[in-house]
């Protein structure tokens, strides 16, 4: 499994950033947008239940099983951290 980094957002994952907010906003048809530094916990745009909905979709985008030993709920506040913990390299696989 790919090591998995908390590097900074860059143009590389662009396409994972416009996949984690089209994935939420499906899920949430109630706004018209989110902020990629929106704290999507704290808002409530993910919950316990949509955050493993989420995970499987992610999961499923990246071709990577995320284990669950290997992260914590911080790295899923804002749509930046989980570009920037997951994504960082998706378009260069």
């Amino acid at each position: 499994m790919p090591e998995l980094t908390n590097e900074p957002t860059t143009a590389t994952n662009t396409v994972g950033i416009a996949f984690i907010v089209d994935y939420l906003l499906t899920k949430r048809p109630d706004l018209d947008s989110i902020d990629p530094d929106l704290d999507l916990i704290e808002s409530r745009v993910l919950d316990s239940l949509g955050f493993v909905n989420f995970l499987y979709a992610l999961e499923e985008h990246t071709g990577r099983e995320i284990s669950l030993d290997q992260v914590s709920p911080e790295d899923f506040r804002t749509v930046n951290r989980i570009a920037a913990r997951f994504l960082h390299d998706v378009a260069n696989d």
